[in-house]
């Protein structure tokens, strides 16, 4: 089916999942035979750089993500914000998050077979960290990271952070994240710390494997494909691709981005890897 059609069969139910230190609203997405137990969950984390943002936010971009991967569920899951509590209270909430999602899979419907954390701009970097902590606390285990024009460097230092603000339309971007990132990072020395900025670990290796989407307009783009070649560097599978130019001075334009066909195949190219028989020695 077309990416972007409408989906013809969908189950959405709200639900509650736990946090590091409390419940948190998440949402919860069927496609195809929405009674059958699938074999792939992906965890998903919103955009709102750390301080704003809710399930709403990518609910377009989620049915639609829903709809075209029949093999997997899809879990929207809310995190602290800065605004209540700063860094690492959102890192620490997403790999909840996690592990709950892996002690109640029955409750979703889910075989436990394949578990895959992504998420869009804030919400993909909660992705790629719970990515390290998982590897350094034991689990749960990951078979795949999908972050789509991901915030990864606190220290905004890439070349496309500083020359494409020079663009009135996207002068609000690079500003929102300065923003974002004092409200999350208050205190300075945690701006290098693995689990707020990824791109500054220097352990990236036995991660699972990536797809990171880039933007080729975006603030985002370098630092985003900065960390694929790090990884790939390691020895993580790493795929990287830049999507064509999109207006992204309103944040929520990120979302609408992630919805267009060509993330959304890219996305399900990735998934249908995942889930391919390893090719014989």
């Amino acid at each position: 089916m077309n990416p972007v059609d409408a989906p013809v069969q969908l189950k959405i139910r709200d639900l509650e999942v736990a946090g590091a230190e409390g419940p948190l609203a998440a949402r919860l997405y069927a496609g195809g035979d929405a009674g059958a137990k699938k074999d792939g969950l992906i965890v998903f984390f919103h955009s709102g750089g750390f301080v704003g943002g809710d399930l709403d936010d990518a609910d377009e971009f989620l049915r639609h993500l829903a709809s075209c991967s029949s093999q997997y569920l899809v879990l929207a899951s809310c995190y602290t914000l800065a605004t209540e509590r700063p860094f690492p209270a959102a890192a620490e909430d997403a790999h909840a998050v996690l592990a709950w999602a892996k002690k109640h899979k029955a409750k979703l419907g889910w075989s436990g077979k394949r578990l895959v954390v992504s998420g869009i701009e804030a919400g993909a970097n909660l992705a790629a960290v719970c990515t390290l902590i998982a590897r350094d606390r034991g689990g749960p285990a990951l078979a795949g990271q999908i972050l789509i024009m991901p915030m990864l460097d606190p220290g905004l230092s890439t070349c496309s952070m500083r020359e494409i603000p020079q663009d009135a339309t996207q002068a609000g971007v690079a500003d929102s994240c300065a923003a974002s990132y004092r409200g999350y990072l208050p205190n300075a020395a945690d701006r290098t710390h693995p689990y707020a900025s990824p791109l500054q670990s220097s352990r990236l290796k036995n991660l699972p494997p990536a797809l990171i989407l880039s933007a080729e307009d975006d603030p985002l783009r370098d630092e985003a494909e900065q960390y694929g070649a790090k990884l790939t560097t390691c020895g993580v599978t790493t795929t990287v691709k830049r999507m064509a130019p999109a207006p992204l001075q309103d944040p929520a334009a990120r979302n609408e981005c992630a919805c267009k066909a060509v993330a959304l195949h890219e996305i399900g190219n990735f998934l249908h890897g995942l889930d391919a028989p390893p090719s014989p020695s």
